[in-house]
């Protein structure tokens, strides 16, 4: 059994991890196991950079943390203003026990102004759409792109596609990333 650890508790992210290598790996079986890491950068990245900055530092202290697994997979979701749009997206990095790495972005969306002011003022994004939707705890559920889709598109299937492409160097361990 293939050992993958997920740098957060978060059921969505260790969801769409193990959704991500079991469709890149058909013929392997994996267990996901979450846990809690620092990502080392704002609770609500506010740009691209910093928003890779906490997958790749997630990905390194779930490694530090749990060195007997065979993937470590690091998750962080951020905004970033794009031609003056607030915009939300995730970064996936996934590193193997030989020191592969491999890392993808997903969509970017824009946020409702409602939603984009709170963010604005400091409030993390899960957060916001809590208060716009009167939901409660929704970054664990449906997240932000589940609300604004009407669940066509939940937080787990929009990651896991970032994940699958993240997964490209282990599928092409003779190609150089």
């Amino acid at each position: 059994m293939t050992k993958i650890i997920v740098a957060s508790t978060n059921p969505v992210k260790i969801a769409a991890a193990l959704e991500g290598f079991r469709r890149m790996f058909p013929e392997q079986d994996f267990i996901a196991t979450g846990i809690s890491v620092p990502s080392g950068v704002s609770d609500q990245p506010m740009s691209d950079d910093e928003t890779l900055t906490g997958a790749i530092n997630r990905a390194n202290a779930a490694h530090e943390r749990e060195p007997d697994a065979d993937y470590w997979v690091g998750m962080e979701g951020g905004c970033d203003t794009h031609q003056g749009a607030l915009q939300a997206f995730a970064w996936m990095v996934v590193m193997d026990a030989a020191g592969r790495r491999g890392k993808s972005r997903t969509a970017a969306y824009d946020l409702p102004e409602e939603t984009a002011r709170l963010v604005r003022q400091g409030i993390e994004l899960g957060d916001a759409d809590d208060i716009v939707f009167g939901r409660s705890n929704s970054k664990q559920q449906n997240g932000s792109v589940g609300l604004l889709t009407g669940d066509v598109i939940d937080r787990t299937a929009f990651y896991v596609p970032s994940v699958i492409l993240a997964l490209i160097p282990f599928r092409n361990p003779n190609l150089t990333f």
